[in-house]
């Protein structure tokens, strides 16, 4: 008997980042001048794929006419967006539907007075986003290591939303801690969908398998957090790019391999790893 091979039925693409990359291809086969503000999501192979079919990556507005911008996945600060369209810009907006719902819960909490509190990584294009819909600074928590104690005490009425792509478990440890400190605190919990059911996965398949492999970019916020989890329950987790990331090492003794893929990680990817894998273990 070679090694069995078990995907997770939650690995790769989000419905939010097929939308966005849909798309960007969409317009981009439209013809004309089309460009992006950064990436449109955090994986090479994507970018590739959106470079190739025109879409110029750009670092900053410029004026012109008969220009086209896409939002990313990610979303972007209301300033920019008045920006581009202030500079003649056509937007074409690929935000996620379920980050503009956080975009819409932070915005309305501000209207009641409530300071908003985002958990998430303080420098991730989502977070940015998002404490850009808003009049007043966000404070943004991304760990529980890291309150900012005296600025939390003087907060007496406070509305708590988080990027679509935290750990479920760790949010959950922050906020309890927020409630010891704040007085009036509303609690958003706005992990997307998709995210929940990948850490659900990702809790239970270290340990029924020998071996985790976890498939996505090193810029991939949210596939680092999916091997983060999977290392703490089972440590021969390695995190991959592609199959030359991959060493036949790793699977000496190993009859049962594991196989997940972050929201930004093409089905091509994670079907050119799994092919290699079947290979190591013998199978067609």
């Amino acid at each position: 008997m070679g090694m069995q091979i078990n995907l997770a039925k939650s690995a790769g693409f989000c419905f939010g980042v097929k939308r966005a990359i849909d798309l960007a291809l969409k317009t981009a086969g439209k013809g004309g001048r089309v460009y992006m503000l950064g990436d449109i999501v955090h994986n090479e192979d994507v970018i590739s794929k959106i470079q190739k079919a025109g879409i110029k990556k750009i670092k900053a507005l410029s004026a012109g006419r008969d220009k086209i911008l896409i939002l990313r996945a990610h979303g972007t600060c209301i300033q920019t967006l008045r920006r581009a369209r202030h500079l003649g810009y056509t937007v074409v907006d690929a935000t996620c539907p379920m980050v503009k719902e956080i975009h819409r819960i932070a915005k309305e909490m501000e209207k009641e007075g409530r300071r908003v509190i985002i958990i998430g990584d303080k420098k991730h294009d989502e977070v940015h986003g998002i404490s850009g819909q808003l009049k007043k600074s966000a404070v943004v928590i991304d760990s529980i290591g890291s309150f900012p104690l005296n600025r939390m005490k003087k907060i007496k009425k406070a509305a708590v939303v988080v990027q679509s792509t935290q750990d479920t478990e760790k949010v959950l440890e922050i906020v309890a801690a927020l409630k010891r400190l704040i007085p009036e605190l509303r609690f958003y919990n706005t992990v997307c969908r998709p995210t929940r059911i990948k850490q659900e996965e990702i809790r239970r398949m270290p340990l029924e398998n020998d071996l985790m492999i976890i498939i996505g970019s090193k810029t991939s916020a949210n596939t680092k957090r999916l091997y983060e989890i999977s290392r703490s329950l089972n440590k021969r987790s390695y995190r991959v790019q592609s199959k030359k990331d991959i060493t036949p090492d790793w699977f000496r003794g190993v009859k049962t391999v594991g196989v997940t893929a972050g929201a930004s990680t093409p089905d091509s990817t994670i079907q050119e790893i799994v092919r290699c894998l079947r290979n190591k273990a013998g199978r067609p």
